[in-house]
């Protein structure tokens, strides 16, 4: 038995450095000279001054913190009216807000399930489904990707009364695309809910940015209910859950990741707000998102995407992270996903599109992405 309790982590470490995966932070500045093509800040409203006004408004009328749980002190004014605009934005009956997309997937789930219940799950979903799984108390059942024949069958032959269907309407690491009308088809001839995260969907995919659920036609339906992050197309912090008023009704009630956390900062409300205005005044920033993404596929050789995500794959861990770090060193900061993000094999570096990218901007990105990706891929067997 070791002396040192903790020695099993430097194993641990070692391990990871071995495999290319080992990760670190690196803190960025206020006004940072290179191109962002990592961050989730879809629409470039990070620093647009209307949603700073907004972030600013908000915190000299309510302060800096909620001060207490949504159901003591943490719900003021401002909350209710977010909850109401993303609602009537989306299509949906009713909102709730959460601290943040990880809480609102946790509350949902684990809220409407539990024992007695049956949960699918697409492969690809976000960790923070796949944590509200493992949590839920239910029996699990995960689906192979955009496999509807199989969350039928599993659905079809289920012995519990109560089922749920968890997806990503765009996936994180691929940037696909979930078949929103398909299942909901079979989850409704089921008997079934469909939960659906619009996280990286809601400002990019349907008519001015109202997310894939919306696109499909399928806002308001009283058994689908969404999920959503407002930290990338929105530029704030916090999630939402945007349901039926007696789905609400219940997570008030029973959804432990809402009763017992603090309730969204008002800096958060008063950002995200105004940034659903700026949206609506102009609605074509969600086409020019897709836009980008185009011209990013292009300078990178890889398909078209359909959201604003661009997978390069790249393969081995140690490949995508020296490539990521060189595209670092010439002035473009690109997303890095490995194990356990993306399956082994299949490294590589993920580039996000913004509303606002410039044509100098992509000037420079084609010159640094040709030379990074060129030499990376002389590394690795995966095709261009």
């Amino acid at each position: 038995m070791s002396a040192d309790p903790l020695r099993w982590l430097d194993e641990r470490a070692a391990e990871r450095v071995d495999a290319g995966l080992r990760r670190e932070l690196r803190a960025r500045a206020p006004e940072s000279p290179s191109i962002d093509l990592a961050s989730n800040d879809y629409l470039g409203l990070v620093h647009h001054p209307e949603v700073v006004a907004g972030a600013i408004e908000s915190v000299r009328r309510w302060g800096t913190g909620s001060t207490g749980s949504r159901l003591v002190t943490g719900t003021t004014a401002e909350h209710e009216l977010l909850e109401a605009e993303l609602a009537e934005f989306t299509g949906a009956e009713t909102g709730l807000v959460f601290a943040s997309g990880y809480a609102a997937n946790l509350g949902a789930v684990t809220a409407l399930a539990g024992r007695g219940a049956l949960v699918v799950s697409d492969a690809g979903s976000h960790a923070s489904l796949v944590d509200a799984c493992r949590l839920s108390r239910s029996r699990v059942e995960i689906a192979p990707h955009r496999d509807v024949v199989t969350i039928d069958r599993l659905l079809a032959d289920r012995t519990e009364e109560r089922a749920l269907v968890l997806t990503d309407s765009v996936f994180s690491a691929d940037g696909d695309l979930a078949p929103l009308a398909e299942l909901h088809r079979v989850t409704r001839a089921n008997g079934a809910i469909l939960i659906v995260d619009e996280a990286h969907g809601l400002g990019v995919r349907g008519d001015g940015g109202r997310g894939l659920v919306h696109e499909c036609g399928l806002a308001g339906e009283p058994d689908l209910i969404i999920t959503a992050t407002l930290s990338k197309a929105f530029a704030a912090q916090g999630g939402v859950v945007l349901a039926a008023e007696r789905v609400r009704a219940h997570l008030i009630d029973t959804a432990r990741t809402f009763i017992f956390d603090t309730g969204l900062a008002p800096a958060a409300v008063g950002a995200a707000r105004a940034a659903l205005r700026v949206l609506r005044a102009d609605p074509e920033m969600a086409g020019r998102v897709l836009a980008r993404a185009d011209d990013l596929a292009r300078i990178a050789g890889v398909p078209q995407p359909d959201s604003a995500v661009v997978s390069v794959v790249l393969g081995e861990a140690q490949v995508a992270y020296d490539a990521a770090q060189a595209c670092r060193a010439r002035g473009l900061s690109v997303g890095c996903f490995r194990p356990p993000s993306v399956p082994e094999g299949t490294s590589r570096l993920r580039l996000t599109a913004r509303a606002n990218l410039t044509e100098p901007e992509l000037a420079t990105i084609a010159t640094v992405l040709t030379e990074v990706l060129a030499a990376a891929r002389a590394r690795t067997s995966v095709p261009a």
